[in-house]
């Protein structure tokens, strides 16, 4: 089952997670210096904050696939409606290694499609050497886009 992902930038985490703690009743399940994430199941949402980006509000939306066969099946329906999207595979971002597909709506909202394989120590950072990391063909841009890349 596919779950909605929202990700917001912010100025002070502490501020913001005390008021999402209040909204959701539930502390992040999720917690860094520089980031905190809410895997909620009522509403069935991934949602994450961060101090990373420049901007505040809106950084990301997505929908979160729980397998690779899930996630080839946004895939697909992206491309049946005609629709630009940029793969991402093995993509070290947020605290997790995932597959992924970035898209921008007509608004210029960026929005991606994710299945996350495992959990990174450091924010777009890899468990992996760099070696390995180019070997499997991860030459990864910064993650978390503001803007969809060409």
């Amino acid at each position: 089952m596919k779950r909605l992902h929202i990700h917001l930038s912010v100025d002070d985490l502490e501020e913001n997670i005390r008021f999402y703690s209040g909204i959701f009743a539930s502390a992040p399940t999720v917690r860094k210096d520089d980031y905190a994430k809410w895997m909620l199941e009522d509403p069935r949402v991934n949602f994450a904050i961060s101090t990373r980006a420049q901007g505040r509000g809106i950084n990301h939306l997505g929908i979160q696939a729980e397998s690779a066969e899930e996630l080839t099946e946004i895939h697909q329906r992206v491309q049946q409606a005609g629709l630009i999207s940029r793969a991402e595979p093995a993509a070290n971002c947020c605290y997790a290694h995932s597959d992924k597909h970035w898209l921008q709506d007509p608004q210029g909202v960026v929005w991606e499609a994710f299945h996350t394989l495992a959990e990174v120590p450091v924010y777009g950072g890899s468990r992996f050497s760099p070696e390995n990391q180019h070997a499997a063909g991860n030459t990864n841009t910064p993650c978390c886009p503001t803007k969809q890349p060409s």
